[in-house]
């Protein structure tokens, strides 16, 4: 792992887009999507370069079970509105939330099988969740529905306006699909993340904090502001 700590998110989300415009430079055509906070700052960048990203392809990590493409809060409106509008992609893939669980996990690990990532970008959560890979979560899986804990339902509920409306499973790639990708980028910020930023760096590797996994991969760098890492020996 190389850890790279910046100032703060702004500043994260530069070296960020430094690092995806030198693997497009490099050949890469397949990009691996996050959403949450911890990339905006990265999705913002990419708006305002000269990136082209009309001969890649996009694969994104998650959707929320039970919600079409087109509700406020889905990761594909997300993705809409913090990147693709701006900087669409070849073709872009995304879980489909309505779908039979069997028919979309099957159609979504072909797509990965045939699209292999070269550059995945992640958040983690506070539990160490990467994607919906909860705590616990087996790191052989690949696209599975999860169930997804209190924890990241509470963590949820802001975005939605009742808290009965707040989904409670998620389509997501599994950690062994996370760990296929060629190079992988981690962005976290904030010193709520300084617990786990700390456990999936310097603790062992354990399903307890699905992130940990990330220390078997042959490229990952993680991306800090200067509260994240403030922990790290």
């Amino acid at each position: 792992m190389e850890v790279i700590i910046m100032k703060d998110k702004i500043q994260g989300g530069k070296k960020a887009c430094d690092i995806v415009k030198n693997e497009l430079d490099k050949g890469a055509g397949v990009f691996g999507l996050a959403t949450g906070s911890s990339p905006e700052t990265l999705y913002e960048e990419l708006r305002k370069s000269d990136i082209d990203f009309s001969d890649s392809i996009s694969i994104n990590l998650d959707e929320y079970v039970g919600i079409p493409a087109d509700h406020p809060q889905s990761y594909h409106m997300f993705m809409q509105k913090h990147l693709f509008n701006d900087k669409p992609f070849k073709k872009s893939y995304l879980p489909d939330g309505m779908a039979d669980a069997k028919e979309e996990i099957e159609r979504y690990n072909e797509i990965l099988e045939k699209n292999p990532i070269d550059l995945q970008i992640l958040g983690i959560g506070t539990n160490g969740h990467i994607g919906f890979n909860e705590p616990h979560t087996p790191f052989n899986l690949r696209t599975h529905k999860v169930k997804l804990t209190k924890e990241t339902i509470e963590a949820n509920k802001r975005f939605f306006e009742r808290e009965k409306d707040v989904p409670k499973e998620a389509y997501s790639m599994g950690v062994q699909s996370i760990l296929e990708a060629k190079k992988v980028i981690l962005l976290a910020y904030g010193d709520q993340k300084a617990d786990v930023v700390k456990q999936m760096i310097e603790g062992p590797v354990t399903e307890e904090i699905p992130a940990s996994a990330l220390q078997t991969h042959p490229d990952v760098t993680i991306i800090l502001d200067e509260q994240a890492a403030k922990l790290l020996s």
